[in-house]
């Protein structure tokens, strides 16, 4: 990589040899500076709690009784609360409040993951598409909102002032993308951890029930109404990744360059698994669908080689 490129000088020592199993959202923060990937490292891990709750309950197969769900609802309601007020009850809570304030970051993500989790201890699966999309709206969304929020934060003496956009607005097509693409990747994992996330709607509009979904994900052998669903779920995958593409040239140029090549980190690896499904004949186990490390490797430095920042805004 040429040293002469204006704005790539953080890019030419980075080494993600050891972050290649990571999420994918945390190879991207890698390229940030040590005080955003910080901050980022904090309130995912603060999301991350209260999805793994729900996801390890729901995972247990057991029914989940109206009991429980009052508790784990005061829960996180009480853990929202704590922080409203700032007083927080542990280490982690106080070094978590202290970033929200550093960095200005609304708190109205939290408040709807936790909707979310409400939803998904209070329903098995959804009726519709439009009620996925909903749910996502804190599964999916808030967490790409945090991301795209740090990503455009404006250092303001020793903190940060809110990004120059609507950070739900720059989020939502790229974040219901990559859910897509996660729930078609992970299709024979969630089966067979009790997670259904495809619409009944457009279950029955395919000709698949429940019941197949979760014999298909054991098997590992695909029917013709199953190809059907997920060239359905590509079809809708494929709209979200236009709307993307066209959302994430559009923020760029508030970004500085190292931000801007966070965003496309994110789109190129998820476009990456995108590219693996087959609808009409391939294998739709998680080990198909999953790039190795040595393909995950060779597409982040493909991105780094072919990144040219934009020029700023204004």
């Amino acid at each position: 990589m040429s040293q002469s490129r204006t704005g790539l000088d953080f890019a030419l020592d980075l080494d993600f040899g050891a972050i290649l199993k990571n999420p994918i959202l945390d190879i991207a923060a890698h390229v940030w500076d040590a005080d955003r990937y910080e901050a980022f490292r904090v309130c995912y891990r603060s999301m991350r709690i209260i999805d793994d709750i729900v996801d390890e309950r729901k995972a247990t197969g057991a029914q989940i009784d109206g009991n429980e769900v009052t508790e784990l609802s005061r829960q996180m309601e009480s853990w929202l609360e704590s922080i409203r007020d700032g007083a927080v009850a542990d280490e982690f809570a106080a070094q978590f409040s202290a970033t929200l304030h550093r960095f200005d970051i609304p708190l109205w993500p939290w408040e709807r993951l936790c909707r979310a989790m409400v939803y998904d201890l209070t329903h098995d699966g959804f009726g519709t598409f439009l009620t996925f999309a909903r749910y996502a709206e804190g599964a999916a969304i808030s967490p790409a909102a945090i991301f795209v929020h740090l990503c455009g934060a404006q250092s303001a003496g020793n903190g940060y002032q809110r990004p120059a956009y609507d950070i739900r607005w720059a989020a939502r097509p790229l974040a219901l993308f990559s859910y897509l693409v996660h729930i078609i990747r992970d299709f024979e994992m969630d089966q067979r951890n009790n997670l259904q996330y495809y619409a009944d709607s457009v279950l029955n509009q395919c000709g698949i029930g429940r019941r197949e979904l979760k014999e298909i994900a054991l098997a590992g052998e695909p029917t013709p109404a199953f190809r059907a669903l997920m060239k359905r779920y590509c079809a809708i995958a494929e709209y979200y990744r236009r709307h993307a593409r066209e959302r994430v040239d559009r923020v760029l140029p508030y970004l500085a360059p190292r931000y801007q090549l966070s965003l496309e980190l994110i789109y190129n690896l998820y476009l990456q698994i995108f590219e693996r499904i087959d609808p009409e004949g391939g294998s739709f186990t998680t080990r198909a669908l999953n790039p190795s490390v040595e393909e995950l490797h060779a597409r982040i430095a493909q991105t780094i080689e072919h990144f040219r920042p934009v020029p700023a805004a204004g």
